[in-house]
């Protein structure tokens, strides 16, 4: 006997206890897997014979966004879906191996912002963060190659720490 497929909550409830998720992300997400219901659901019932009235997908799909968007209204009501609380999560994961730059870029992919006092202080450690990185990746002596500097400079930048932190650094 197959169970019945969770409802659209229960699956937006598990996505966000496994790790915090923005709204556009979650958004995202959950388009999908309704689409797929909806798929499934369709498929089901033309095999059974019983050819539903099926709207337009142009309907369908509007239909599906004012349910998704409905049920992130409830999620962020009560607490579950919170943008800060997500902020600070991909802070905390990212700073230890990213620059400034690079998780801000992530956190606009989100619709995000760092709000100013974030800011100051992701650009306040930036410096000591850069360091630990460059001492994981090539050690503790700087090179005099030009070549490996080059190589340097372009790992710590491609990570997203600012060019003159990484100037400062590699001079030291």
């Amino acid at each position: 006997m197959a169970r019945a497929p969770l409802s659209l909550k229960a699956r937006a409830i598990g996505l966000l206890a496994q790790r915090e998720q923005s709204r556009a992300e979650l958004r995202r997400k959950l388009l999908h897997i309704e689409q797929q219901q909806r798929a499934r659901l369709a498929a089901e019932s033309s095999r059974e014979g019983t050819d539903l009235a099926a709207a337009p997908a142009a309907e369908d799909a509007e239909a599906g966004e004012s349910v998704v968007d409905a049920l992130l209204d409830a999620l962020a009501a009560d607490g579950y879906l919170d943008e800060t609380r997500f902020i600070e999560s991909r802070l905390h994961l990212r700073a230890n191996r990213f620059g400034a730059q690079r998780i801000q870029q992530e956190l606009a992919r989100h619709g995000l912002k760092l709000d100013a006092e974030q800011q100051a202080a992701l650009r306040a450690t930036e410096l000591e963060r850069a360091r630990e990185v460059w001492q994981k990746r090539f050690g503790t002596e700087p090179s005099r190659d030009a070549v490996e500097q080059a190589r340097q400079t372009r790992f710590l930048l491609a990570r997203g720490f600012a060019p003159e932190v990484v100037r400062r650094l590699l001079r030291a």
